[in-house]
């Protein structure tokens, strides 16, 4: 089954896959977890920042379907530095896997989103070698480059869309949750990693994304207020529910 994503893709150049923008009309394509589906997080520090996964974990497991969630993170690296390091390969060939979650930087220039697709088709084979499917997390735009949400949008859907993978738009999330309230903080001080607010509206459109489960009444981490929380979650709801639709933020603190 395609990724439920609506958006004209075309490879039309020999260097590397291109597509047409995918536009506001991109919507996620749910997953279908069971109870204890193990779930592989690959990523940076924007997954590892506040312990994205153990958020999902914790989650998932409210909502009556608990996640086996690892992860193999390191700091600053791109989808392809993990693929040239290897512990990712040696843990994909090792267990059989149910999700496999990648995630990189924004990726929203032309350069960083054909690098997106290249290696992201480069670990396709890899996933589904192991049984699982994969799953694209869209980060956000650097705080200081708003106009570019469109685009980090955009190459993760069209890298999900490249490998029928699931589309996870974390930052569409964040996105929504300004429309409600401008004022949510979800940028740590050095404008590019999530403060755990942040962290938190990611995690539930991951969690709802896997599961198909409600992001509505999620346990918060400590330190989150419960009128934020609840901000957070009707964004993701929002989000998975394909009614996001790119909506732009009323203020993008």
């Amino acid at each position: 089954m395609r990724a439920s994503l609506l958006l004209l893709a075309v490879a039309a150049c020999s260097g590397g896959p291109s597509a047409a923008p995918v536009g506001a009309d991109a919507r996620p394509s749910p997953g279908q977890a069971t109870p204890g589906a193990r779930v592989l997080f690959v990523g940076n520090s924007l997954t590892a920042g506040n312990d994205v996964p153990g958020m999902v974990a914790a989650i998932a497991a409210a909502a009556g379907t608990p996640l086996s969630v690892d992860a193999v993170l390191l700091p600053g690296a791109s989808l392809g530095d993990h693929l040239a390091e290897g512990t990712v390969r040696t843990r994909l060939a090792g267990a059989r896997w149910d999700f496999v979650v990648l995630q990189q930087g924004p990726s929203s220039r032309p350069d960083s989103r054909r690098q997106l697709r290249e290696d992201v088709a480069r670990f396709a084979p890899l996933i589904r070698a192991a049984g699982a499917r994969p799953a694209l997390y869209m980060v956000w735009a650097i705080q200081s480059e708003p106009e570019w949400f469109d685009e980090v949008r955009d190459s993760y859907a069209i890298a999900a869309e490249d490998i029928d993978g699931i589309f996870l738009p974390a930052g569409e999330a964040w996105r929504v949750a300004w429309r409600i309230d401008p004022s949510l903080a979800l940028y740590s001080p050095d404008g590019l990693h999530a403060t755990a607010a942040g962290s938190y509206a990611a995690a539930l459109v991951i969690a709802a994304g896997l599961t198909g489960r409600s992001p509505v009444g999620a346990p918060a981490p400590d330190g989150i207020a419960a009128g934020v929380a609840a901000t957070l979650q009707q964004a993701a709801a929002e989000v998975v529910g394909g009614a996001a639709g790119g909506a732009a933020p009323a203020h993008a603190p």
